[in-house]
């Protein structure tokens, strides 16, 4: 039995996110069968963690463990990219690694961003890659809110009524936002997110940009513990995942 870590990248579009279900097309899935056609046999591949539905990733981690004969890396990647062709998925690297390797579990800080893009006129080849919005966005307000969100707090304002985690604190130790052009990219770091946490804080800090609520309202809003006293969550299209360190 061999190991393997593998980096994946992918379009989440045309995905019911990450984890396998019974009747919808997921990443999970899709890679098992990539892997299940070269080798003949099935394997698990388990991820770093879930995506949801249409949220996208640059640097997915996950590992596999193959039994009978150690492949070399570089076949295995090829054959396994070949029955992954078309589908909007492909894996990046991959390389043996110890049994101990745990790809979800040994992860020391997660790093997301998210694309918005800030136009008046319609997206086109990027209508699934970014969250549009019209009016204009004051990146300096929003910047000035997201500082109050570093640090370790009981995040429950920014959590999904379907989180399974066991406690609503975690500890963001990273979000920044710049402006190119007219795109914003948010950039998040942490161990561990609750469910769409940073979908949730990057809508409460898109109203903070529109003018909606001032900067310092955001530690209103976390002392409130209370998801209704919180923004919209921003759509899934705009999110990436893009790397993990170890």
């Amino acid at each position: 039995m061999t190991r393997y870590k593998l980096i994946l990248e992918y379009d989440g579009t045309s995905y019911s996110g990450w984890q396998k279900q019974e009747n919808a097309p997921t990443i999970q899935q899709t890679i098992e069968e990539a892997f299940k056609q070269f080798l003949g046999r099935s394997v698990e591949v388990v991820g770093s963690g879930r995506t949801d539905a249409g949220v996208h990733a640059l640097g997915q981690v996950a590992h596999v463990d193959v039994e009978g004969e150690k492949w070399n890396c570089d076949t295995l990647m090829s054959a396994t990219n070949h029955f992954l062709k078309n589908t909007g998925i492909a894996v990046v690297s991959i390389e043996t690694t110890s049994d101990q390797f745990h790809a979800r579990f040994d992860a020391r800080e997660r790093h997301y961003y998210y694309h918005i893009l800030n136009r008046r006129a319609p997206l086109t080849w990027q209508r699934t890659q970014a969250w549009q919005v019209y009016q204009g966005l004051d990146c300096d307000a929003m910047t000035e809110a997201a500082v109050c969100l570093i640090g370790h707090h009981d995040f429950s304002s920014f959590r999904d009524s379907q989180c399974q985690s066991l406690s609503p604190v975690k500890t963001l130790n990273k979000i920044t936002i710049t402006r190119q052009k007219e795109s914003l990219l948010v950039h998040v770091s942490a161990r561990s997110f609750l469910h769409h946490q940073v979908r949730i804080m990057v809508g409460t800090l898109v109203e903070i940009g529109r003018g909606k609520w001032r900067s310092s309202y955001i530690q209103d809003i976390l002392d409130a513990k209370d998801r209704r006293a919180a923004g919209p969550t921003a759509p899934a299209q705009g999110l990436y995942f893009e790397r993990i360190d170890y």
